[in-house]
């Protein structure tokens, strides 16, 4: 929007989302991170933050993904609500279990004959980014690294997709010594795609839009 009183400036005041977009963008987002991490479990990837942990668990002990990514992120909530308040960590616990869902229900909606490795590397990757963007423009995260990624930013200006790139390359190293290493490789390029979507999106001073 212009404002009227110089045709080049932008208004870069606050515009409030409803609650159908909050709801919207809380069943959109995690679909995607659904559907991002179910191309990741078929090509035997990882990715950062509790999502990597939770497909080190199910990879590991065969546990269900989604009953693992929603035990991981159990003792992050208690962070939520001190840091982000009660709504951002009800939200952030609509999330995540919706991605849990979400990733136990997708393989059964979606048939993959046959997936590239380097496909699924780097488009899952940007498709989980464009999912947390969008729960992150509506004051929600999928835990873990991502609260404290989110506190950082509000707090101190630090970029969230540049803290969660830097966390998310520690535990993709860290992964060396339970997977292959041409695994460790592609998922770094994963992480690098969905980092890079948040860092170049994720910007206070180019998105007002609150919840």
């Amino acid at each position: 929007m212009r404002t009227s009183s110089h045709p080049d400036t932008l208004d870069l005041s606050s515009s409030r989302h409803l609650p159908v977009e909050d709801v919207l963008a809380l069943v959109s987002g995690t679909a995607l991170v659904a559907l991002g991490i179910s191309l990741y479990a078929h090509a035997g990837l990882l990715t950062g933050g509790t999502v990597g942990l939770a497909l080190l668990v199910d990879y590991g002990l065969d546990w269900s993904f989604g009953m693992a990514f929603f035990l991981v992120n159990l003792p992050f909530y208690g962070l939520a609500l001190w840091r982000m308040g009660w709504r951002f960590t009800l939200r952030t616990v609509c999330a995540v279990g919706l991605v849990s869902l979400f990733a136990e229900l997708t393989p059964g909606w979606l048939a993959i004959a046959g997936l590239n490795d380097l496909y699924a590397a780097l488009f899952g990757g940007f498709v989980m980014g464009l999912g947390l963007l969008m729960l992150f423009r509506h004051r929600a995260s999928l835990g873990g690294v991502n609260i404290l990624a989110l506190f950082l930013q509000e707090r101190f200006g630090l970029r969230a997709g540049l803290f969660q790139m830097g966390v998310d390359g520690g535990i993709l190293l860290a992964a060396i010594l339970l997977v292959p290493a041409d695994r460790v490789l592609l998922s770094i390029l994963g992480a690098l795609a969905l980092n890079l979507v948040l860092a170049i999106n994720h910007r206070a001073d180019r998105y007002r839009g609150i919840s």
